[in-house]
C-alpha cells in the first residue's frame, strides 16, 4: 500500500494556485488575482543564469524546473529591457530608485515601489521609499502610482481619452495580500484607478505597464504571449513542472 501513500501524498502537498477571478467595475471588465503574502512564494525574475533577460513567462518556468501558478509584468523597462527604476532581488539591488520627475508615465510622480519581504507586501510612494528605505526581499518601481493613502493620483482625469489595456498592483493595508489587475479593454488611468480605490478597496495601488500589459495564469487559460519582458512578477509552485 506504499504506493497508495505516495500517490495520497503527491495529491495532498498544497500547490500554488492563481486565486484569479472576473470582475466588472464601471463598465469595464477585468481579471482580478489575489496573491496570499503569508503562503505564496511571490517573487520577481529579471535575468537568467547566463545573465540575459527571461523575456517570457515559460522561460521562467523551464528555469525553475516548477510551474508558475500566477505572473504578471512588474514594471517599466529600456529596450534592452533593463528596469527603468529601483529593482531588488533575493535582497541585491540591481538598479538604483529614481525620484525625479520625468517623460512618459513612469515619471508622472508620484510614482511608487512594489516591496516584497517575509509574508508581507506593500506598495510605498517612491519619495518616501528613498526617505526610509525598508528591507526588501524583492522590489520593482513603476509609475504613476494609482492611489495613494486612499486618493487617486492627483492627474488622473475623469474624461480623459487616453486608454490601454493597463496592469498593477495593490496592497492591503496589514501588507498580508497583494491584490494584481489587468484590464479586458482599453482603460484611462482614472478607470483603473478607481478600480483599486473603489471597486477593491485598496488603499495604496501601483501602475505597472499598458500596451505590454500580461498574464499568465493556466488555471483560467491565461497564457499571454507577445514581445520580450522584462522584469516580471510570479507565483512559484510547489511541485515541479511536467517537465522538471
Amino acid at each position: 500500500m506504499r504506493w497508495l501513500a505516495f500517490l495520497f501524498g503527491l495529491w495532498a502537498a498544497p500547490v500554488a494556485a492563481a486565486n484569479c477571478r472576473a470582475m466588472t467595475f464601471d463598465g469595464a471588465d477585468y481579471t482580478i488575482c489575489t496573491v496570499d503574502m503569508q503562503t505564496d512564494d511571490l517573487r520577481l525574475f529579471l535575468n537568467d543564469k547566463d545573465g540575459k533577460p527571461y523575456g517570457h513567462f515559460a522561460a521562467i518556468e523551464t528555469a525553475l524546473g516548477r510551474p508558475l501558478a500566477f505572473a504578471m509584468n512588474a514594471g517599466m523597462y529600456h529596450a534592452d529591457r533593463r528596469p527603468v527604476g529601483l529593482y531588488i532581488e533575493e535582497g541585491d539591488q540591481q538598479a538604483g530608485i529614481v525620484t525625479s520627475a520625468g517623460p512618459g508615465n513612469f515619471g508622472m510622480l508620484p510614482n511608487g515601489v512594489f516591496c516584497v519581504q517575509q509574508g508581507s507586501a506593500r506598495v510605498i510612494e517612491s519619495r518616501r521609499f528613498a526617505d526610509d528605505p525598508p528591507t526588501c526581499r524583492f522590489a520593482t518601481q513603476s509609475g504613476p502610482m494609482l492611489v495613494i493613502d486612499g486618493a487617486l493620483h492627483p492627474r488622473f482625469l475623469p474624461d480623459s481619452t487616453s486608454r490601454n489595456i493597463r496592469n498593477g498592483v495593490g496592497t492591503s493595508d496589514d501588507g498580508r495580500t497583494a491584490t494584481f489587475a489587468i484590464s479586458r479593454q482599453p482603460v484611462t488611468f482614472h478607470q483603473f484607478g478607481r478600480l483599486f480605490r473603489d471597486g477593491l478597496g485598496i488603499n495604496q495601488a501601483l501602475y505597472l505597464d499598458g500596451r505590454v500589459s500580461r498574464l499568465w495564469a493556466p488555471e483560467i487559460g491565461r497564457r499571454d504571449g507577445g514581445v520580450a519582458m522584462g522584469p516580471v512578477l510570479g507565483v512559484v509552485g510547489s511541485q515541479p513542472s511536467a517537465g522538471g
